[in-house]
């Protein structure tokens, strides 16, 4: 696990409903990114994989893994935003890395956004 990663972790229904109900949604091929600005001093994170996305768990958790480390690699420029990201459809194994590509171009864009006037 990445090193003090659960500071920044989204937890509890409340506070994804909040960002289901008034983030701003950002789209992709794969992934759907769901942001608002940061409720705490530092930005949380979640990450939603549905068993119907992906049936095994060692599936679901090795995407997951690969979102965390996209998400630790952005993280300073990603610290006001509370963010969610969602995986939208059916996957192959083999697409898991156009996954993580894939999330860090969305997540480029917010850091993007905030530089823009």
């Amino acid at each position: 696990m990445l090193r003090g990663s659960r500071r920044y972790r989204l937890t509890g229904t409340g506070a994804f409903e909040t960002l289901f109900r008034n983030g701003r949604r950002r789209e992709g091929r794969f992934l759907q990114l769901i942001s608002v600005p940061a409720a705490r001093d530092i930005g949380r994170t979640g990450i939603v994989i549905s068993r119907k996305a992906l049936p095994l768990a060692v599936d679901r958790n090795r995407v997951r893994r690969l979102l965390r480390v996209r998400l630790h690699e952005a993280r300073p420029a990603i610290e006001r935003c509370d963010l969610v990201l969602r995986l939208k459809k059916r996957t192959a194994r083999s697409e898991f890395a156009l996954i993580a590509a894939e999330a860090a171009r969305l997540l480029s864009g917010i850091t993007a956004d905030r530089e823009s006037p």
